[in-house]
């Protein structure tokens, strides 16, 4: 699909010499809902405006000049800091947003709104098209089921409930609805991507690559399944919620013919010339200049995806061993030496080459760092053709899930289900493997297991805007954003805090609720 683009041409003509033209009210300039719901194309072309939702600045962004929502996610966290406050991010990290910031706030709940409309109208209207083949017709709906079920995620993940729309877009009968209890909202999700699932292809092939597949919707289920047996939506514990999360990442694993697999080389899965690879199950597509994203131009600033010095010492040494044990081999004098190699195939640091030239210290002078996941860019110089991108654009897809995710979902709810088991190691091995680090220690405790599969998925997703919903869902917020955090060099840049009676969710924003009072706030907001 990314090389896809849908032109909708219109061109009325007033027909002359017949009067009864003149008391026709119907535009001939325009489409309207009458007339599109006519053919194949215009049916894709609904569909592919669903999917277009996904490059808005609310939801993983990236499709204009300096927007780069994906990538700034990361910023709500220690992994990184957006100094510039674009979006409001660091806001959020401050733990000083209210109803009224707007940003990211106002933006993914009117945007997962837009979508969700599309994605309704599509399925209400799609069965009008009577060109297009039922075979079509069934995968075309597939596709909006799961576009459907990921945007309520998003919303429920952020904002707790919100009201659960299922039909077109109508301002007389939705625009006074009251919120829908969060539980309600995610079954909907489910049954949403089931039918997803029970009616997607394995795979699609030359230029439908980058549509949903079944493999999509079992990988989503697994997430909302494993965010719903997490401490922060499971006080209890309930083990039967973490066996569902566990079952469904293995069906993924387990599922043939789709071919996923992990990429041989960390830092080449996100390079440009190999996307849609193995790894990949679902992502946004871009390519410039029609559709680029900003994701370079973010990648080369020092000022809005920096990251953080917690983060950099989070990476082990390559003996497999923190960097605060006396047998890691760590040198203080030489800080970035015989470190896990996802350190230097995530971002740069002082005495790194990134794009030909030796970084210093005041190459990325807020913090030190400049993240480079998502970039094209690495430590060759860049092409004469790539060196100065129009509008700051690049064309490098955002991977919304990818194969190692799943491993990681699976060890992390089994062994809550069971404490460690031989599958369990097999599968974080296997992302071990990749980057040449040691084997996990098969005498950990469950406990202890517990945590080094936090700290594996925090290096080995660092910079994709995961860790976010990790430490709420872990409900760890609380103490790893309550800290002072700090650059390269251990200099403090702000403080941040984090309200663990409020914090967990984001406001409805006040303008929703101006709209709408029946709207219930969420606490302390």
């Amino acid at each position: 699909m990314k090389r896809i683009y849908v032109l909708l041409t219109c061109a009325g003509f007033l027909a002359a010499g017949c009067n009864k033209s003149l008391l026709d009210t119907v535009p001939h300039d325009r489409y309207t809902e009458e007339t599109f719901w006519q053919t194949p194309e215009a049916a894709n072309a609904g569909l592919v405006g669903c999917y277009s939702v996904l490059r808005n600045a609310g939801v993983y962004g990236g499709k204009t000049s300096n927007n780069a929502t994906a990538l700034w996610e990361e910023t709500l966290t220690p992994n990184a800091y957006n100094q510039t406050d674009a979006l409001s991010f660091n806001t959020i990290a401050r733990g000083t947003q209210m109803s009224s910031t707007g940003g990211i706030i106002t933006g993914r709940y009117s945007d997962c709104y837009a979508g969700i409309g599309r994605c309704n109208t599509f399925l209400a209207k799609v069965d009008e098209v009577t060109a297009l083949d039922n075979a079509t017709r069934r995968r075309m709906k597939g596709e909006a089921y799961f576009l459907r079920g990921l945007y309520y995620f998003l919303l429920q993940n952020y904002y707790g409930a919100v009201p659960l729309i299922l039909d077109p877009p109508d301002k007389t009968t939705q625009a006074k609805l009251p919120r829908t209890p969060r539980e309600q909202v995610v079954a909907q999700v489910l049954t949403d991507l089931d039918s997803a699932a029970n009616i997607l292809p394995l795979k699609f092939t030359g230029a439908d690559l980058g549509r949903a597949t079944k493999g999509a919707a079992m990988a989503l289920k697994a997430r909302v399944l494993l965010y719903e047996a997490s401490p922060l939506l499971n006080p209890a514990n309930d083990v039967a919620k973490w066996k569902a999360a566990a079952d469904a990442a293995k069906a993924v694993m387990d599922l043939p013919g789709t071919g996923y697999g992990l990429f041989k080389d960390y830092r080449s899965l996100f390079l440009q010339e190999n996307e849609n690879n193995l790894e990949v199950i679902f992502d946004v597509q871009y390519i410039f200049p029609q559709q680029g994203s900003s994701f370079d131009l973010i990648c080369s600033q020092y000022n809005t995806n920096a990251p953080l010095l917690d983060l950099a010492k989070t990476y082990y040494t390559t003996k497999g061993l923190p960097i605060t044990d006396p047998a890691s081999g760590y040198d203080p004098a030489n800080p970035y030496k015989d470190r896990d190699p996802r350190l230097n195939a995530t971002f740069t640091y002082p005495g790194d080459t990134y794009k030909g030239a030796v970084i210093n210290a005041t190459r990325f002078a807020i913090t030190g760092y400049g993240m480079k996941k998502f970039s094209m860019y690495d430590k060759a110089a860049p092409p004469k053709d790539k060196s100065d991108l129009k509008d700051g654009q690049s064309d490098i897809n955002f991977i919304v899930l990818r194969f190692a995710d799943i491993l990681m979902m699976y060890a992390e709810a089994q062994n809550e289900v069971s404490g460690p088991d031989a599958t369990i190691f097999a599968a974080l091995n296997r992302i071990r493997d990749r980057v040449g680090m040691p084997h996990f220690n098969e005498g950990l405790s469950k406990e202890a297991l517990r945590q080094e599969i936090r700290h594996e998925r925090r290096v080995e997703f660092a910079g994709e805007g995961l860790y976010y919903s990790d430490i709420r869902r872990w409900k760890i917020a609380e103490t790893v954003m309550n800290a002072t955090i700090q650059n390269y060099a251990g200099k403090n840049l702000e403080t941040r805090t984090f309200d663990k009676l409020r914090d967990y969710w984001w406001p409805i924003p006040l303008g929703e609720r101006d709209l709408n009072p029946n709207l219930e706030q969420n606490s302390g907001y």
